[in-house]
């Protein structure tokens, strides 16, 4: 009894903290201000889980209460017990106050960048005589720095070819006697001999001029020495000459030429589909694309704020070298960015640059699908994705699943489309197209209704495969009106589930049972997944129809079948006129003016005056 009355408390006590905090909720809800700025979400430990920016706060912090959401938004608000908000001047203060923000207090729901490394360069040391090291740290030194190289290898590979060309100094401390690098030709041995600094200067020179893009002038002289020397019969130094000229070629040919200039710019491209972002990063150094890299995440806003966001934290605190240029796609807003760092940013409209930010973009997307395709390929994905699905809705696995969705343009048209998936795979031999016979108008219930009945009824007659599960692309209505045909015309126990899509007409909720509950599936998980591809596979489909259906129907017009009026004077007509109606009202005299022969006006007059009657 003292255990059941400590549930009962337990309860109670829950119950009313919801209450109150929902009750805060509303009421700072009603006190947001119409300004931009940033706002703050807060768990029940006052931790800050998320933080966003907003043009209008008012509006963006209402969203999150307000209306349906897909899984991973609806996870975030179920924890968010306060929130705070933080008035800017501008978007783009609020845009530089928010990735601030994110770095202070790392938030679990925005974009952590967990790749913080920092990037090699090639440094020319400042000493009578210089060393040619690899160095990842940028210091006030006056040495002479080369990158960075987002690739190491190439960066050390790059520093072992001028190490062969140029004989610099490799010790850190000068030891009494000459190592090994002085009789291999690598070294000029200041440790016994007197520096020459007009020497090393001269080499510091021509490093620079290899490392900016000059490497084929140095070719060049290199080959002069070489043809030199083997006409002097020095066989030996004519072969080391041809071995330096063919680590140039092997070193430098693995970095793809994009631009003449020289100029050190990072490229970004994106893709975002099905509630996840992919960016990619190109590294163009001394005018050469020498690496990418790609970033994938879940996005919570729209998918150009979210990229603003991630180019700012991109940079932030030195994470990575801020180049002479940044290329954008044209989308994104370029004032914000900017405001955020500190060097020049293009958004090219043609020419290689905009060609190098197609690439990104182009490199994005395909990574993407790449990675919605393995995920569909691979066996513990699809039939294990099958399995997990049946075990979430607890009905046996739904080996074969049926889906429908509807598609018309205000009742014109209308039509449905039915995509099946055996095992988690689509089996498009399966396919079907249906026409809308009965239903005038759009009438979405009634459309379902229809093709539920034919559909099923053709099973039935011709004994065809029934399914495991039945899928409406739709909410509650939809599904409601296929059931009703299934109990009450077919008597078919065949379980039914609505595919619910959120305000981006995304996959958002799986309904199912008496009431059509909402089914808890992981945003991430596999069966998830497999709905998603299910429901955007049936849409296309019906959506592919029906612009079929429509081309073909588009054709037809009032203006038809009435003598003397061919094309040319049908588009004569609508562009006088403007409109259907007006022709339909117009006069034979109106007609005449427009430039129609007395008699076809008179026959045009005259077909719309039959079919007033």
């Amino acid at each position: 009894m003292i255990f059941f009355q400590q549930i009962v408390y337990l309860i109670k006590r829950e119950y009313k903290e919801i209450k109150l905090v929902n009750e805060r909720i509303k009421n700072k809800l009603a006190l947001l201000p119409d300004q931009p700025g940033c706002y703050l979400m807060k768990d029940k430990y006052n931790t800050i889980i998320y933080v966003g920016k907003a043009k209008i706060l008012k509006n963006r912090v209402r969203s999150y209460f307000t209306g349906t959401h897909d899984e991973k938004t609806q996870r975030l608000v179920s924890e968010i017990v306060d929130f705070e908000t933080i008035i800017t001047e501008s978007n783009t203060e609020a845009l530089l106050l928010e990735i601030n923000l994110i770095q202070k207090n790392m938030p679990k729901y925005n974009i952590m960048l967990k790749d913080d490394k920092s990037y090699p360069f090639i440094k020319i040391t400042n000493e009578k005589a210089p060393r040619l090291l690899i160095t990842r740290k940028v210091l006030k030194d006056n040495a002479i720095y080369f990158g960075p190289y987002p690739d190491v290898k190439a960066a050390n590979e790059t520093k072992r070819l001028l190490d062969k060309i140029y004989p610099l100094r490799k010790c850190k401390n000068l030891p009494n006697e000459v190592c090994l690098y002085y009789h291999m030709g690598q070294c000029l041995g200041p440790c016994v001999n007197p520096v020459v600094e007009a020497k090393y200067k001269e080499m510091v020179e021509e490093i620079k001029k290899f490392l900016n893009g000059g490497y084929t002038e140095i070719q060049k002289e290199i080959e002069g020495k070489m043809i030199k020397a083997s006409e002097n019969m020095e066989f030996e130094k004519a072969a080391e000459y041809r071995d330096q000229i063919q680590s140039i070629q092997s070193v430098m040919t693995k970095q793809k030429m994009t631009n003449a200039d020289f100029v050190d710019r990072d490229v970004f491209g994106y893709y975002a589909d099905k509630g996840w972002m992919v960016v990619q990063v190109f590294f163009v150094r001394q005018g050469k694309l020498i690496e990418r890299n790609v970033f994938d995440f879940p996005f919570y806003n729209e998918p150009e704020e979210d990229m603003l966001t991630f180019i700012g934290q991109f940079y932030q605190e030195n994470h990575h070298f801020v180049p002479k240029e940044i290329l954008l796609p044209k989308e994104l807003d370029k004032s914000l960015v900017e405001a955020m760092i500190p060097t020049k940013i293009l958004q090219p409209q043609r020419g290689e640059k905009k060609d190098l930010v197609n690439l990104a973009n182009k490199n994005a997307k395909i990574y993407l699908e790449e990675q919605f395709n393995l995920i569909e390929r691979k066996e513990d994905r699809t039939i294990g994705a099958v399995e997990k699905l049946g075990q979430a809705m607890k009905i046996p696995t739904p080996n074969r699943i049926e889906a429908f969705d509807n598609s018309n343009i205000m009742g014109v048209d209308p039509v449905s489309a039915m995509v099946v998936y055996i095992d988690g795979k689509p089996s498009k031999k399966d396919y079907r197209k249906f026409k809308i016979k009965t239903v005038e108008g759009p009438d979405d219930y009634s459309s379902m209704k229809e093709v539920i009945y034919r559909r099923y009824s053709r099973v039935i007659k011709d004994n065809l495969p029934m399914p495991d599960l039945i899928l409406i692309d739709g909410g509650k209505g939809q599904v409601h009106a296929a059931q009703d045909v299934l109990d009450n015309q077919l008597g078919l126990d065949i379980p039914i589930a609505g595919l619910a899509k959120n305000d981006q007409h995304k996959t958002s909720e799986l309904l199912f049972g008496p009431d059509l509950d909402v089914v808890p599936l992981k945003r991430s998980s596999s069966e998830f997944f497999l709905l998603q591809r299910i429901q955007d596979e049936v849409h296309r489909f019906a959506i592919t129809f029906h612009r079929s259906t429509r081309s073909k129907t588009s054709f037809a017009s009032k203006l038809d079948g009435i003598e003397g009026l061919g094309p040319k004077r049908k588009k004569k007509l609508l562009t006088t006129f403007k409109s259907m109606k007006k022709i339909e009202e117009a006069s034979v005299e109106d007609l005449v003016d427009s430039g129609l022969p007395k008699t076809v006006a008179t026959n045009v007059y005259q077909h719309f005056q039959t079919i007033k009657k």
